[in-house]
């Protein structure tokens, strides 16, 4: 039994409880109180594909090379990044009223927002995302790789958007964020609260693991691109810097030609880029963000229709209305008093 457990237990927990000075016990790794708090579990379902939930706070951040990694595998990486159920959290309720809110309970700062947006990131082999977007000692997220081949053989053989082709070829270095949506979360809960006898531990998590990756394979799905280009680690970088400096405000239209010197790149590959990691335009990712932000003064500081709408440059009110209304499903007055 006790190699069966091992023979399904990734390597990258065993890694991590050597460092901690602790051990690893049905397939869970509770984080010693002398260096934080928190936990790690982790399956390897086959040699196919394997999934990690990490959800902690060390006190100082560590860096430990995963074992696991096999370059000769084609893994595809899907990096689920502050989705996991936290106490106090109002995440899956506002999921559900279609806001999207940030699953805050106290009013976070622009800053740490952009750090906990609820998404997730798609990469191919070629791509380390810990390389690329900084790991901190604070840590939510659930990793799910699988190998391309085995992806591949799962799908028949209907005509496939390029998005899907790509990333089923696993050829070229490329990734993609998506926004958390309600059937992902409603997963992902299951995933880490469910209470599952142990006989059963290894299938049901090897379902909810497939049943993500597929749920999210039909949004990606619906992507709209022609072509894809190779990414590399500066144009991920600067494409991040771009979305922070524009989350960052609000209150101001994005101007691309701005946004381009930022980024030292022509605004046609900024504009390519951008639209090919977050699968939307600069200006619709912007409105999107800065209605979600709509929703979340409303609903957390509890402030007023028109305070919301200044405060996020808009100057008609009319047209705040309407717009608030296109993303989040109704008008910011009917909002405000659906959560009353």
């Amino acid at each position: 039994m006790d190699t069966e457990k091992s023979q399904t237990e990734p390597g990258i927990l065993k890694v991590l409880a050597h460092l901690l000075g602790t051990g690893v016990k049905n397939r869970r790794l509770d984080i010693p109180p002398a260096y934080g708090t928190g936990y790690c579990s982790g399956f390897i379902f086959n040699e196919q594909i394997r999934m990690v939930i990490m959800d902690y706070e060390l006190k100082e951040n560590l860096s430990v090379e995963n074992p696991d990694w096999n370059d000769a595998m084609r893994m595809i990486l899907f990096k689920f990044q502050n989705v996991l159920p936290q106490a106090g959290s109002t995440s899956e309720m506002a999921f559900l009223q279609g806001a999207g809110s940030f699953p805050e309970v106290a009013s976070p700062s622009k800053d740490q927002q952009l750090k906990r947006l609820p998404s997730v990131l798609i990469t191919t082999s070629s791509v380390n995302t810990d390389v690329m977007i900084p790991v901190h000692s604070n840590t939510s997220t659930i990793n799910i790789e699988i190998d391309a081949n085995y992806l591949k053989g799962l799908f028949g053989e209907s005509e496939k958007s390029v998005v899907l082709q790509s990333l089923l070829q696993n050829t070229k270095p490329l990734l993609f964020e998506q926004a958390i949506f309600p059937s992902l979360q409603r997963i992902v809960n299951e995933i880490v609260t469910e209470s599952i006898d142990k006989t059963f531990e290894l299938f049901f998590m090897k379902v909810k693991a497939e049943e993500l990756i597929c749920r999210l394979l039909m949004e990606l799905e619906k992507r709209d691109e022609k072509r894809l280009y190779p990414l590399n680690s500066d144009d991920i970088q600067t494409i991040y810097k771009v979305r922070t400096q524009m989350l960052e405000h609000l209150e101001r239209t994005p101007v691309i030609k701005d946004l381009a010197v930022l980024a030292a790149m022509s605004p046609s590959k900024l504009k390519r880029l951008f639209k090919q990691v977050f699968g939307n335009s600069i200006f619709n990712y912007y409105q999107e963000f800065r209605m979600k932000e709509a929703a979340s003064l409303l609903s957390t500081k509890k402030l007023s229709v028109s305070a919301v709408g200044y405060q996020l440059g808009f100057t008609n009110l009319s047209h705040f209305s309407r717009i608030f209304n296109e993303h989040i499903g109704m008008k910011p007055k009917q909002y405000s008093k659906s959560l009353n």
